[in-house]
């Protein structure tokens, strides 16, 4: 790792140091005369503290309940058209909407196993993935190449959400929009996420944007070649083919917002998403996962594999998606800005490497520990109750392995002899509890 010194100038401060409102009493000293004799008269004055503002907290308001779908969406248009929307647009688009109950299951289901970070990789650089991208991406680098000038993403990074979220727009998906976001809002567990959605996509059939006879996607309301749901499409759609509409089925309307999105939520011009490092034998794990300078990391002994020029107060975030048996990954803040499409590092990675194909890259030098077994979700929700009652509070037991299990899980192995690398594995958790 080269590391690029940012030098900061360092000046003084003056601390203005001033009195608080638990003071009750100030004192304050001022001249006065007596014949030829000055004296300092001192005076005592009443400062009154400054009140503080009753701050009063927001009841919680219950969700209605409906007797019916069709109740759900009389009392939603009701409310819909009374907030401004046109009413004929609102009604037409409920008329459209049915009950989706697959949609309601898929919202709320979990899988029986959790998955390893190699499948969700396998799948994101797979030969039919790739092949095709790299025909596509041929296709598309005049223009890709126009949005890395003007946005500053590169241009492989969108061409792999492209591919990722729709198979560079072959399939968008058949679920019925309408019906899946009124579904979601009926059922009551996203109902505000849902509504939202609805009115804002009401808002580009007004405007359209999107039209009637295109209302197909995912079962989750993604729309078009990079799957944008209605209300964020709204916010930061593009005209990529300037016809005068934002259409997220047009490829260069995808195109052009997708790096207009991942520009306006913080994307760093000229950084990777990732660099593969190694670490030295007698590393301190514990602080895998924590983010810090770039120089500090070099400092730990943290190097990258290929030489690469990084600013030395880049923060950036050690990770390791198969713990200390597999790839260590120094992630950049870039990284976390492809989350926006998923909150998934695993997506994330997909999507870098993915990138990293398309640009004609090679992937990770680190071989992925296969041997590993994943835990059922079952067994996951026991890891949780196990672990914190143990002192090691992993804010929940849901079956789902997340930031905070993760975390305490690297905890407990500190405190019990493993490496503490937070990987969750049947063998890393064995000792943990029997299954």
């Amino acid at each position: 790792m080269i590391i690029k010194k940012h030098y900061i100038a360092l000046f003084p401060a003056l601390v203005m140091v001033g009195c608080t409102s638990q003071q009750a009493m100030q004192k304050q000293s001022k001249p006065v005369r007596q014949g030829n004799v000055e004296i300092t008269q001192t005076q005592t004055i009443q400062v009154k503290p400054t009140p503080r503002p009753v701050v009063v907290k927001p009841q919680p308001v219950a969700k209605p309940s409906y007797n019916s779908f069709s109740d759900w969406k009389s009392d939603f248009s009701m409310r819909a058209i009374s907030s401004g929307h046109d009413a004929a647009t609102v009604r037409r688009l409920l008329d459209s909407a049915y009950l989706n109950q697959q949609v309601i299951s898929l919202d709320s289901g979990q899988p029986e196993f959790s998955k390893m970070p190699w499948e969700y990789v396998d799948s994101a650089v797979s030969d039919g993935r790739v092949g095709t991208g790299k025909r596509k991406f041929a296709e598309q680098r005049a223009f890709l190449s126009q949005l890395e000038s003007r946005y500053g993403v590169n241009a492989e990074i969108v061409a792999a959400i492209w591919g990722m979220e729709s198979s560079y727009g072959a399939v968008t998906g058949n679920s019925s929009i309408p019906s899946s976001l009124a579904s979601l809002a009926y059922d009551g567990r996203r109902q505000e996420f849902a509504e939202t959605q609805l009115l804002s996509l009401a808002t580009l059939l007004q405007r359209g944007d999107v039209s009637w006879s295109q209302l197909d996607g995912s079962w989750a309301g993604g729309m078009g070649q990079t799957q944008f749901i209605p209300d964020t499409w709204l916010k930061q759609g593009v005209d990529g083919d300037n016809d005068g509409h934002r259409n997220p089925w047009a490829t260069s309307d995808a195109l052009a917002s997708t790096a207009n999105y991942l520009s306006n939520s913080g994307w760093v011009r000229g950084l990777a998403p990732f660099y593969e490092v190694t670490v030295p034998a007698s590393f301190d794990y514990s602080v895998v996962g924590t983010k810090q300078p770039a120089a500090r990391w070099a400092a730990m002994g943290v190097d990258t594999i290929a030489d690469v020029y990084l600013d030395a107060n880049t923060q950036m975030e050690l990770w390791l998606p198969a713990g200390k048996d597999g790839p260590v990954l120094l992630l950049s803040p870039n990284f976390d800005v492809i989350k926006v499409y998923n909150n998934s590092s695993s997506y994330a990675l997909g999507v870098s490497l993915l990138g990293k194909a398309l640009a004609g890259q090679g992937g990770l030098r680190t071989a992925w520990p296969r041997y590993e077994r994943p835990l059922s979700t079952a067994q996951v929700r026991n890891l949780q109750q196990r672990l914190t009652s143990s002192g090691y509070d992993t804010q929940g037991a849901d079956g789902i392995v997340g930031t905070n299990t993760r975390k305490a899980f690297q905890r407990w192995q500190a405190d019990n002899g493993q490496t503490p690398d937070g990987f969750i594995t049947q063998r890393s958790a064995s000792s943990l509890a029997s299954w």
